[in-house]
Parts: structure tokens; sequence; C-alpha cells
């Protein structure tokens, strides 16, 4: 079974509850002296705060999507087996499964759209990550055939699953309910895990001798996705969203390279790479390096970008929430980069919270791409 099947979570509410009820019955049985009646009772607690723990863990899990299997959960990154075809005749991008888009009205994807599980490899950078593309029914009608779409790439956090962008996030369900109300246009949406180079936490940074990840999302990807799909492959056709690390992602790509990304949305980001034991060193003491990889620095050296920005906070519960709003006043500044928002008066940095802040991140984003 599964670290996310509900037998699982089950299971594990269904032995907390019994141990407790355990533990009612047998502690008068156990409530005297003696080595074996003192250790019993340090048992039946033990036992029912492990598995209290267990149950709640689970719960959680299953409610923010922190691990996808029990590979991950230990540190056993599965998700890299993914069989991704290296031959360059074959060209760098090959689906590899098919799926319905969770919720849609139709498994015909003429009506509900499509989900396409797909094996990348960056031409340049030789970077190789799964994804998962959303493509929206009017792809597959008949009278859109010659048509090209924008597109965003969507990014988790770290660690994050791509999965939890479609079944949690509910990014492709959200995106064909809002087109299908006019609240948007149809998007073709790449959504994958910032993490290229598990379990490394690169951070969208190039790094010296190391994975080359900003190069990847800023060229070698929507290449791929360009060349294989019907999607335009000029200056506003493209925009990337992300939520915490992602978030921060999509911000510094959509500053860095204007020309490839029109517009990036941060969900609950932070401005500044961190250096911590799941980045390692990111720099290896290139100081430019590690100036462009910070956005205060940025906006205060470097020619403003010609791009749009969105970013996200709370004022109760996120702790980036006076940081986001110092970033929307120095923006502001540039006046040539524009800058929009979602604040929220109170949610904290969970799934919960982005699936308040998706509708309107992507009207805001199908807004500043071509159609």
């Amino acid at each position: 079974m599964g670290l996310t099947s509900d037998k699982v979570l089950a299971l594990a509410v269904s032995s907390a509850v019994g141990l407790f009820v355990g533990t009612v019955w047998l502690w008068p049985r156990l409530a005297r002296r003696g080595l074996r009646a003192v250790g019993g009772r340090v048992g039946l607690l033990l036992s029912t705060q492990l598995a209290l723990f267990a149950a709640v863990g689970l719960g959680a899990n299953q409610a923010f999507g922190f691990y996808a299997s029990w590979a991950d959960l230990f540190g056993q990154e599965d998700e890299v087996g993914v069989v991704v075809d290296h031959t360059p005749a074959r060209g760098p991008l090959r689906v590899v499964d098919t799926r319905r888009v969770p919720g849609a009205a139709s498994a015909r994807p003429q009506v509900g759209g499509q989900i396409q599980k797909v094996g990348i490899v960056g031409r340049t950078t030789r970077i190789a990550t799964p994804a998962y593309v959303y493509l929206p029914p009017e792809y597959f009608q008949p009278q859109f055939r010659t048509r090209t779409f924008p597109a965003a790439v969507v990014l988790t956090g770290y660690p994050g699953t791509a999965e939890a962008l479609v079944d949690k996030l509910d990014y492709p369900r959200t995106a064909g309910r809002l087109a299908a109300g006019g609240r948007m246009q149809p998007m073709i949406l790449v959504m994958m895990r910032p993490t290229v180079a598990p379990p490394r936490d690169t951070e969208c940074v190039d790094i010296p001798g190391g994975p080359q990840t900003e190069s990847f999302f800023a060229k070698d990807l929507p290449d791929a996705v360009s060349g294989h799909y019907r999607v335009g492959s000029e200056p506003g056709d493209w925009g990337i969203i992300g939520d915490s690390t992602g978030g921060y992602c999509a911000l510094k790509l959509a500053m860095h390279h204007p020309r490839t990304y029109a517009a990036g949305a941060g969900l609950s980001a932070y401005y500044k790479a961190p250096i911590d034991a799941t980045t390692g060193d990111l720099f290896h003491g290139d100081e430019e390096l590690r100036n462009r990889a910070n956005l205060w620095w940025y906006l205060e050296h470097m020619p403003a970008p010609d791009t749009s920005l969105l970013v996200s906070s709370s004022k109760v519960g996120e702790s980036n929430y006076k940081d986001t709003l110092k970033f929307i006043e120095r923006v502001k500044a540039t006046k040539l980069t524009r800058i929009s928002s979602v604040i929220l008066e109170s949610g904290g940095h969970n799934f919960n919270t982005w699936r308040r802040e998706i509708p309107g991140t992507l009207e805001w984003m199908s807004g500043r791409l071509s159609g």
C-alpha cells in the first residue's frame, strides 16, 4: 500500500484508536508496582503516541503532498526512474503516458482536455526530468488545429511533487473551468518540480561545475515544449508560476529572462536563494552569481526587466508578508517592471492557501500572455 493510500491512513487511524481504547481498558490492571506493570504502562503510552503521530503525519501528508511515496519519504528518489529518451534524433521531449483531467466532465480530450506525462532532456544542459503537460480541450478541437497556444510553466515548492500540482492544487481542472467560463484564455500548463537534480535543491541556479538549472528553465524547457506542442515561441507567449521555492524561481526567471517569460507569479515566494543542507554550495565563491540570485540586489543594480510580476502573501500566517510589501514597493520604483499582488487576510504556507490564490493567478497570467 502506498504512502498516500486511504487504506494506509485508515489503518493508522484505526491503530491509534484501538491502542487508545486498549490503554484505557488495561490501565487499571497495570496500575500497580513492579517492572511488568511499569513496562506495560510505558509500552502502551509509547505505542499509542507513535500510532497517533503516524496517523496525524499521514493525514497531513495527504492534505499537503509533502511526500508521494515511501521511497520519497525515506530519501530514495524513485521519480528519476521515469523512462526518458536520450537519443537526439527522437527529440528532447517524449510522451510516456496520458491521463484524464481529474474532475473533467468527459474523458474525451476534445471535451475535458488531457494530461500527458512527459520526459524532457535539455539539449544544452542535458538535464533530464519528468513533467506533466495539461492540454486544454481546444487543443484537440478541429477548428483550432492551426492555432498556437500560450503556455505557463508551473513549479512546486521543495521537495514537492509534480503530481500534487495536478491532484492537490487542481491546476488543470481550475484552468479548464476558468476557460470554459470565459475568465481566461485556453493555456497549456507544464507542471513540474524545480528540483531537476534530486535530491539537491538547486534554487534554479546555474551552479558552477553542477546542474545548469536556470539555463534549463530559460532555454531548454521552452524549446523542448515548443518543438513538440503548438506553443508560441515569441516573447509574450510564455509565463511561469510557482509556490514557495517554485515562487522564488518564477520571479527570478521572469526578471532574468523577460524575453522568455513575459510574466512570473510567485505564491508565498521568498526573494533570496537560501544556502543550507539541501542546497549545498550554490555559488562556489562566484559573487556575481550570488548577487544575481538575490532579487533585492537585482532590482537595485540591474536594468529594470520589461516583465510582469505577481506576488502573494497573507497578513496572518505567512512569514514573507513584510518582505512582500517591501518587494512591491521596490518593483514599483523601477517604473518599467509591472507588479501585482494577492494579499489574504490570513492563510498559511500550505496547499489550502495556494488553492485560494490559483484562480486569480491564472486569470492574471492569461491576461498578460499573447492569445
